[in-house]
């Protein structure tokens, strides 16, 4: 089955990771094939927006921390790029479940989210005692507050879809049933303009939110943390625990 399925509405693509029984957690192969759909539906013109969406339960668990642990694993420099290519075509994310650290990175990369009322967010990078790579040190802080993100990052507590919308970090709470729906609808909306202006617009609000400064901070830092090596076995006893304890905030088994 292919870790990453894609189907076209119109000018709309709709993308769903397809690791479920994994809770869509990021292994090498899905983050390559993620990578080059996505980029080739940016290079395709009659793809005028894309909804990015994960199959039930979840959106996205983060990396794979199992194939990470293993001592061959090509994970670690599958994670070492940008988590997504840089897109010109509108991306919106159709959180559909929880969206966890680098699940939580992913959902930041779109250019806008609408979540289940089932969707959990939670930045667990210091709980597993890793940096993140991919964003969070200033994509967060972009969408919900500095005071806020810091608040995520250093407790690694779960928020749930209210409030998230209430922190500015989605922008609706939709029924289960109609996030991809409604996604898709906007979708529509955002195909339906002038193509250019629309990618005009979105490229100035990167390089005024965004620009270079942070994300090479970001990358410092990692770097920094990680030169002595990850210890890989502490990182899955970690990993089960930050589970269990998602499990327990969400109030399900």
């Amino acid at each position: 089955m292919a870790d990453v399925l894609c189907e076209q509405h119109d000018s709309v693509a709709l993308v769903t990771l397809n690791r479920p029984a994994r809770r869509n957690a990021l292994s090498a192969g899905l983050i390559a094939a993620l990578r080059s759909t996505l980029a080739e539906l940016d290079a395709q013109p009659g793809v005028r927006a894309i909804v990015l969406t994960g199959a039930d339960p979840a959106f996205c668990a983060g990396l794979d921390l199992t194939e990470l642990g293993q001592p061959d694993s090509e994970l670690a420099a599958a994670g070492s790029d940008p988590v997504l290519p840089l897109l010109s075509t509108p991306l919106i994310g159709a959180v559909n479940g929880a969206a966890v650290t680098g699940g939580l990175e992913l959902a930041l990369a779109c250019d806008f989210l609408i979540a289940s009322e089932r969707a959990t967010f939670a930045d667990t990078h210091a709980r597993l005692g890793i940096m993140p790579g991919w964003g969070m040190t200033y994509a967060l802080p972009e969408a919900v507050g500095v005071r806020r993100a810091r608040q995520m990052s250093a407790t690694g507590n779960f928020i749930d879809a209210r409030t998230a919308l209430g922190w500015g970090l989605v922008n609706h709470v939709v029924p289960h049933a109609e996030v991809v729906a409604v996604s898709l609808g906007l979708a529509a909306d955002a195909a339906a303009n002038d193509a250019g202006a629309v990618q005009a617009m979105f490229a100035t609000y990167r390089e005024q939110v965004i620009g270079e400064a942070p994300a090479g901070i970001e990358a410092r830092a990692r770097a920094r943390w990680h030169a002595a090596g990850i210890d890989r076995t502490e990182v899955a006893r970690r990993r089960d625990a930050v589970i269990e304890r998602g499990r327990s905030q969400a109030g399900t088994d």
